[in-house]
């Protein structure tokens, strides 16, 4: 029997058809949406969050380089022609995989034929005594508008307090990953631009940026020289790299490392890791993967579980060596649209297929015009050409083309001169006191 067609379905056509609840609106969910915006079912996303976080550029909003606005984007507004895609806004509390419910933190329950969880991971603490409480982690808008806030307001007071100034103005950028090396070579323009343009009284030699990491070189998942490069970079825009070092402390305005130092700091900014421990994957089944990432097949449907599936960070996904893809973007992305692949097959009466990712490359940027890159084929491209890769990759996935046009209209300024930017003390409510 012949279908309706899809864009000509009614309320009443669509109310029976297979329901697919999609908890996450990051690049997985979103990925998965799309997908399935093409076929006969209805998708209820679910977040926290009416928008989508590009969490590639959240340091360039925490170092005053954009604003929030930029690197989000309204999730109905998305899918506003999609008329089986529906948004609701909330926190899910757990899935009822008996009565195949999804049940929110408001005590309002989803039906589901099928459920994908793309809830992504958090900031990893390692246990450490005051990370969670005194550092600053950046992997949420909230995250990035707090640590903004926290760097711009320590800068100020730097400057009122002149001479006279107590504390140590210390940046401490713990983890020297894609993140950390962002961050700290943001960072140190950041610095570099208040005291040249916004006139703030600072000795540039006194406000220091330092990036730890307990491993021996930075960017571990690229080649050497990329390492090596990067390393060079940071130091030539006056970021201290120190290898090896172990904290075991974080307090209010200082931060302790296992050889007994203690070093006063206004900000301690933390990116040394991901977890998805105390998410809801971490309660999908019996059996947690690394990090408390939901274990899943080959076809990323969660190991013990029926028609649940699971994408991005909060996943562990085989990668068909022995060992887990990484928790990037384009992992969360392709992922994403492999569940909802998976689930029309399943609703077709088909097999479902094995995961398989498509290595498009990692990028890491330095500062204006210095970046790393390795690319399949390619190899190592770094500096000019390297940063000019990054930022075309970055606007093409950016979502919204007010979005697209606002960055690269602002990345076109900074290239040729430093704008005054955004750099506004917004504080919250509760914290304007």
């Amino acid at each position: 029997m012949a279908h309706t067609p899809l864009y000509e379905a009614t309320d009443e056509d669509r109310s029976n058809w297979p329901q697919v609840v999609i908890v996450g609106g990051g690049f997985a969910g979103i990925s998965a949406a799309r997908r399935l915006s093409k076929e006969r079912v209805v998708v209820t996303i679910v977040d926290r969050h009416n928008f989508h976080t590009f969490l590639p550029l959240l340091y360039q909003v925490a170092t005053a380089g954009l604003e929030p606005a930029d690197v989000a984007y309204p999730i109905r507004t998305i899918f506003g022609n999609a008329k089986n895609v529906r948004f609701r806004h909330g926190f899910v509390r757990r899935i009822d995989q008996v009565e195949r419910l999804v049940i929110l933190d408001d005590g309002a329950r989803i039906a589901y034929d099928h459920v994908i969880v793309a809830t992504g991971a958090t900031a990893s603490f390692f246990d450490i005594p005051g990370a969670r409480r005194y550092a600053l982690p950046l992997y949420s808008l909230a995250d990035a508008r707090a640590l903004r806030n926290r760097l711009l307001l320590a800068l100020e007071e730097a400057d009122v307090a002149g001479e006279r100034a107590s504390v140590a103005l210390n940046f401490v950028v713990v983890g020297g990953g894609p993140t950390g090396v962002e961050t700290a070579g943001a960072l140190s323009e950041l610095i570099d631009i208040v005291i040249r343009r916004d006139g703030l009284r600072l000795d540039g030699d006194t406000a220091r940026v330092r990036l730890v990491d307990l491993a021996p070189r930075l960017l571990t998942s690229f080649p050497e020289s990329a390492a090596s490069y990067a390393k060079r970079e940071l130091e030539r825009m006056g970021v201290d790299v120190e290898f090896g070092r172990s904290v075991v402390e974080v307090e209010e305005r200082a931060i302790r490392f296992a050889d007994g130092e203690r070093l006063e700091a206004v900000a301690v900014i933390w990116a040394a890791g991901l977890t998805a421990t105390g998410t809801l994957t971490d309660d999908l089944s019996t059996t947690s993967g690394p990090g408390g990432r939901a274990m899943v097949g080959a076809d990323l449907a969660v190991v013990g579980c029926v028609n649940v599936w699971c994408a991005g960070d909060g996943a562990a996904i085989p990668d068909g060596a022995g060992q887990y893809c990484p928790q990037l973007a384009p992992v969360a992305i392709q992922s994403g649209r492999h569940c909802a692949a998976q689930i029309s097959r399943v609703l077709a009466g088909e097999a479902t297929q094995p995961f398989h990712y498509r290595d498009k490359g990692i990028m890491a940027t330095i500062g204006r015009r210095a970046a790393v890159a390795k690319l399949p084929h390619l190899g190592v491209i770094r500096g000019t050409t390297g940063w000019l890769a990054w930022l075309g990759l970055h606007l093409w996935y950016l979502v919204g083309f007010r979005n697209r046009l606002r960055v690269m209209i602002n990345w076109t300024w900074r290239y040729f001169d430093w704008p005054s930017g955004p750099r506004l003390i917004v504080a919250d409510a509760e914290t304007a006191e």
